[in-house]
Order: C-alpha cells, then sequence, then structure tokens
C-alpha cells in the first residue's frame, strides 16, 4: 500500500505514526495492498480556504477527506478482490486539532491518529450525517484506534525487549567467537 504524506503545516509531528494509522485502519478494512492514498497536514488558513471552498463551511475544520470518484460500489477498495485503487485524500490540520486534543484529554499526536482513521473511514464511504451512520462509523473507528493503540504499545515493548537483549548479549560477548580452553 502506497501512502503518501507531506507536511505543510508548520507543526512537528511524528509523520511516521500518521502513515502507520492509516495502514492500519486500511489494514483492518481489507483494502487491497495496491491502494494509494494520500495524506497532507496544513496550517488554519489552508484549511479553512479548503473547508469554504469545499463544503461551503467557514473557517478551518480538523479534517478532510477527499474520495476519488471512480470509486464506486462495484469496486469499493475495501471490497473483496480489489485491485489498484486511488482511495484519494487527506487533509488533516494540527494547529485546528491541538485544542480538541486538550478538551478530549489526550495528545495531539493521539487526536491526528484519531483523524487519520476518521478520514480513511470516510475514503471508503462511511458518513456520519444520520444517528445510525454515526453510531456505525464511529463505533468502528474506536474499535480501530483501540486495536491501533495495542498494537503500537505491543511494538514499543517488543522494541524495548530487543534492545535490552542486545545490551545483555553485547555485555557477556556473545558476538564474539569462543575460544577453546587449553
Amino acid at each position: 500500500m502506497s501512502i503518501e504524506i507531506a507536511n505543510e503545516s508548520g507543526v512537528a509531528v511524528d509523520d511516521a505514526t500518521i502513515v502507520a494509522a492509516a495502514r492500519f485502519a486500511l489494514d483492518r478494512m481489507g483494502v487491497s495492498r495496491l491502494a494509494e492514498l494520500s495524506i497532507m497536514l496544513v496550517d488554519l488558513d489552508v484549511m479553512a480556504d479548503l473547508h469554504e471552498r469545499w463544503m461551503d463551511l467557514p473557517g478551518p475544520t480538523d479534517v478532510m477527506a477527499f474520495p476519488q470518484d471512480e470509486l464506486d460500489s462495484v469496486r469499493r477498495p475495501d471490497a473483496s478482490e480489489a485491485g489498484p485503487a486511488l482511495l484519494g485524500d487527506i487533509v488533516l490540520c494540527p494547529a485546528f486539532a491541538k485544542d480538541q486534543a486538550r478538551k478530549a484529554g489526550h495528545s495531539l499526536l493521539d487526536e491526528l491518529h484519531l483523524l487519520t482513521v476518521h478520514g480513511c473511514l470516510h475514503l471508503l464511504g462511511y458518513d456520519h450525517a444520520e444517528p445510525a451512520e454515526e453510531r456505525e462509523m464511529f463505533s468502528l473507528q474506536n474499535r480501530i484506534l483501540a486495536d491501533f493503540r495495542v498494537a503500537r504499545a505491543e511494538a514499543r515493548r517488543l522494541a524495548v525487549q530487543r534492545t535490552a537483549d542486545d545490551k545483555v548479549l553485547g555485555a557477556v560477548g556473545l558476538d564474539e567467537p569462543k575460544r577453546p580452553h587449553n
């Protein structure tokens, strides 16, 4: 799966974990490994312009998703046997998301992960305009995020364990050839 990310927001964030969140969500949804996705992080002015131009709503927002028009219900990217597909673009605004993160009691990076998963689901045709749609989408979003957090924690735990093992093995000198005793 090809996921391109460009950070033009002026806010330093860990781009790799945003890509990881998108990849995790798309894998969880069974999207073809041949699919392509673009993620862009922008500042408040750019997001406000996009929000006004495409949604006819004033001011910036946290996330916007721009699905490719060529996807239809017959060939959704999360359908089995899907071939290569351009999923579309996700646009995130870290400056806008910062206040949301603070209000939610978590980090900006956690909020960006949530918004990334949210954007991925929009690209796959999920919406939250009606109460039933909202329940379905947010339930799915919350499950994916919970599983993503568990997977990240396990990956960190394994990395710490490998580092500790490498230190032990290096201190003992097991990586040097053994010499015979006389």
